[in-house]
């Protein structure tokens, strides 16, 4: 690659790795159906410009509905009611893992010795994460919270398998169409329209900000600057850079909110790194295949 190409590999993934700090500033403005459904509202836009993906309605409304609604909606939820941002952004990658699994269930695809070992050495780092809930900003249902919206990414996942060839901006844009209405329902029914409310007439610069940030940084430049990557190099070659996410969303956590992790802690985030890595470095044929799992999408 060349040296242009490294920074913006290295800038998209600092963007997606701080959209977990966002998150956390967000939902201090924001109920997390709310703020889900504001980012969409906005990321829907360039819709109104991009040529519609060639894909059916029906695959769409339900990639739709499993990568935006069902994960964004579960990981919102889960900051909100007990996972740090460091640590959402190492538990979250255990998408990969359910991904196998399901590539397993659905389509017949046997797991490698490889991706098998690597499974193992993540879920004993998810283990030893989980059973530090109820310390340190984690709480039990935060974590089932952020596992849930990992299996709605690997869901996606398998839908992508049979979606083609599609820009990946204009896919997401029209994607971002489907999600507004359902989350702004469930907003409505389990937030309650007072809370809605007072989040909209009071508005502060750092709920904004964080609005603008997941929707121009997150969603326009994460996806636009990977994209292009993708059409330049081959995807094992632009693959590898999503391990750095995690990395640098725990980094950013560190920094900008003074998140610590303790050594129980940090052995689970190691380990689940590692188990990523076994999988990801070794089987870069499969991540060219299964296209959506190069798409880390935040």
């Amino acid at each position: 690659m060349q040296p242009r190409h490294v920074l913006l590999a290295l800038v998209v993934t600092l963007l997606w790795g701080a959209n977990f700090v966002v998150i956390r500033l967000g939902l201090d403005s924001f109920p997390p159906l709310l703020l889900a459904a504001l980012r969409f509202v906005l990321a829907a836009l360039p819709a109104l410009f991009l040529p519609r993906p060639d894909i059916g309605w029906g695959r769409m409304i339900a990639l739709g509905l499993a990568w935006f609604v069902g994960q964004f909606s579960l990981l919102f939820l889960g900051m909100a009611v007990g996972m740090p941002p460091g640590v959402a952004s190492v538990v979250l990658q255990s998408q990969v893992f359910f991904t196998i699994l399901l590539a397993a269930l659905t389509l017949g695809e046997r797991p490698r010795r490889v991706q098998g070992l690597g499974t193992l050495v993540a879920l004993a780092g998810l283990g030893l994460i989980g059973i530090t809930a109820g310390t340190g900003g984690v709480t039990p249902a935060g974590f089932g919270l952020l596992l849930a919206a990992a299996f709605c990414w690997s869901t996606g996942n398998i839908l992508m398998r049979g979606a083609g060839r599609a820009d990946m901006l204009g896919l997401i844009a029209w994607l971002s169409l489907i999600p507004p209405v359902p989350l702004l329902a469930l907003s409505w029914v389990f937030e309650g329209p007072e809370r809605i409310g007072g989040a909209l007439t009071h508005l502060n610069w750092t709920g904004v900000g964080s609005v603008v940030y997941l929707t121009v940084f997150a969603t326009f430049i994460g996806y636009g600057g990977w994209g292009a990557l993708l059409k330049r190099y081959p995807a094992g070659t632009v693959a590898p850079f999503s391990l750095l996410i995690p990395v640098f969303g725990a980094a950013c956590a560190w920094l900008a909110l003074g998140e610590t992790f303790g050594p129980q802690r940090l052995t689970g985030m190691g380990l689940i790194l590692a188990g990523l890595a076994v999988v990801v470095l070794p089987d870069l044929r499969l991540l060219g295949r299964l296209r959506s799992g190069v798409f880390p999408h935040r």
